[in-house]
């Protein structure tokens, strides 16, 4: 007999997700506001500040280096993550747990040590304001999330599908693709997302390493904030926002979000 959920527990649930989602709607609100202070609009709505920042000299460009940067690094985090959890799963070699513990160490060292030290090491090395750098700091800030979830979904696999596969003949190359790539696809799907998630929303380690040419849009975020209040950064967001929820539909459509992140056809 499936039990039903008691009043209590679907008040809880509400209370909960109401107070994880009042703080978008009130941002979205703020957005259309015709005012030049962060004020919730009662009467009328304007587009005012959207306009404002396609009309910006430097937000929608800082806006292109976020999706470029964070692309690349969520792509190379998923590169290094796919062989590595594979690595350590299924293998014991000499510095496993080593390895291990290298790539993780970023999720445990704060942002701001990570950021100087970064700084540093740019610096000696002449990399500092070069694009590529910022990517590779990127990638190592992104890499343990990926890793994670891609080891968390080999936990339980069935070597005796593999064997099974090699005893009829399959190469290497199509063990990989035919077997052990759709079992860890959810997690490099969940993976490459928190990857791209976290490398987007990045500011304290990055403000140490980026340059005037390839700021960020969290980082320009940050630097508007110091200087002026106004709705314009509550715009920023709710287009944040929205392009998230244009992407997430697009993959729901095209592949289903189910399917992707649990496994489930």
């Amino acid at each position: 007999m499936q039990r039903r959920n008691g009043t209590l527990a679907i008040t809880f649930h509400c209370l909960v997700i109401g107070f994880i989602l009042l703080p978008l709607i009130i941002i979205v609100l703020v957005a259309f506001t015709p005012e030049n202070t962060l004020s919730i609009p009662t009467r009328d709505f304007s587009l005012r500040w959207f306009r404002a920042f396609f009309e910006h000299s430097d937000l929608p460009s800082s806006f292109l280096t976020s999706i470029k940067l964070s692309s690349a690094a969520a792509i190379l985090a998923t590169c290094i993550a796919v062989p590595s959890a594979i690595a350590i799963s299924r293998y014991e070699f000499p510095g496993r747990n080593f390895v291990n513990g290298l790539l993780l160490s970023p999720i445990i060292i704060p942002s701001l040590v990570l950021g100087i030290a970064l700084l540093r090491f740019f610096s000696a090395v002449g990399g500092s304001g070069n694009f590529g750098w910022l990517i590779l700091a990127h990638t190592i800030v992104a890499t343990p999330y990926t890793l994670r979830l891609i080891m968390a979904a080999l936990i339980g696999y069935d070597k005796s599908i593999e064997n099974a596969a090699y005893s009829l003949g399959a190469s290497s190359w199509t063990v990989f693709r035919r077997i052990i790539l759709p079992i860890i696809l959810p997690g490099i799907a969940g993976g490459f997302l928190l990857a791209f998630i976290n490398s987007f929303d990045e500011v304290t380690m990055t403000i140490f390493v980026t340059s005037p040419s390839t700021i960020t849009l969290p980082v320009r975020m940050y630097m508007y904030a110091t200087d002026s209040i106004d709705p314009l950064m509550a715009a920023v967001a709710t287009l944040n926002i929205i392009f998230t929820a244009i992407v997430m539909g697009l993959i729901d459509r095209i592949y289903g979000m189910e399917k992707l992140l649990v496994g489930k056809g």
